[in-house]
């Protein structure tokens, strides 16, 4: 071990000569080990991150996405996060950390990969494609400001009804999976095109009938999902994207960028709906203005 080691460096030396000699891993298995192990410990330097225990989920999950992006397979994802979490593990063991942010982030799965991502830029493309001159193109704007400003679901988006949003609060109710409620902040984008889809294209759409959803289609009926998917692939040829891009694209836009701007992971979770994970219950916990000040610092159009 070299006396001017940085402390990664050292904990990394310290875990290799673990593999070899009290695991007794041939070369081949450490050579992998320590190529993967480099990969994440340059990943937290670029990141202004000088000691492994200074990382949490949100930053070991970032790298993942950054590995996506790279276009590692799962596999290879895989391979990555278990040479990271036998690592984390292993400075447990030792008491060097008190606890591994690894244990909340699940396995690639083999085979599977995630949902299509588009950059802000493209982001804002999309939206621009649609026509504010018209009152479709007035709704379809707003409905494309709420999704991603919102990481809503398809089903959650054509469902929401004038009273699910106060604006001057910056919130949206969400009705998600199992009738689960939450509260989740917009930014000043889509706040702005739901009031000029409320104020000039909603009245001349419904034309004097009366509808409780907020964002209608013919007879004052919901948008449906297939109609909505019809317009993210209509506008995003427009917009000179690449094909694949659908509603889903959005949502999960929302949370990668959201991530990647240093946002914390719980709150993503909550905001998204998610609640199939181990670590649920401490996210009942985060308060909303906290949510609010979460979105409006790391959400590019928050």
């Amino acid at each position: 071990m070299t006396v001017n080691q940085s402390p990664m460096d050292r904990m990394a030396t310290l875990y290799l000569d673990y593999l070899t000699i009290e695991k007794g891993l041939s070369e081949n298995s450490i050579q992998a080990y320590a190529s993967d192990l480099a990969d994440y410990l340059a990943f937290l330097e670029e990141n202004s991150i000088t000691d492994p225990v200074d990382a949490d989920a949100t930053v070991i999950l970032a790298w993942l996405i950054r590995l996506t992006r790279k276009g590692l397979s799962a596999r290879s994802r895989a391979r990555h996060l278990i040479s990271v979490r036998g690592f984390y593990k292993y400075l447990t063991a030792e008491n060097m950390i008190a606890a591994s942010p690894v244990k909340e982030i699940s396995i690639p799965k083999t085979g599977q990969s995630l949902p299509k991502i588009i950059s802000v830029t493209d982001v804002e493309a999309l939206i621009m494609a649609g026509n504010p001159k018209t009152h479709k193109g007035l709704r379809n704007i707003a409905m494309l400001e709420v999704m991603y400003g919102a990481g809503l679901r398809v089903s959650e988006l054509i469902s929401l009804r004038h009273q699910d949003l106060n604006l001057d609060a910056g919130l949206v109710r969400v009705m998600g999976k199992g009738s689960k409620e939450r509260i989740v902040p917009i930014g000043n984008p889509a706040k702005n095109a739901v009031r000029e889809w409320m104020e000039k294209g909603r009245p001349g759409m419904l034309k004097q009938m009366i509808s409780p959803y907020l964002f209608v289609a013919r007879a004052g009926n919901p948008m449906t999902r297939q109609g909505f998917w019809k317009i993210v692939k209509k506008y995003a040829l427009e917009a000179g994207l690449s094909q694949g891009i659908t509603p889903h694209t959005l949502r999960h836009s929302f949370a990668t960028h959201l991530l990647e701007g240093g946002a914390d992971l719980r709150s993503v979770q909550t905001m998204l709906g998610h609640s199939d994970i181990s670590t649920t219950q401490i996210y009942t916990h985060i308060s909303r203005d906290y949510l609010v000040r979460q979105h409006r610092e790391f959400h590019p159009r928050g």
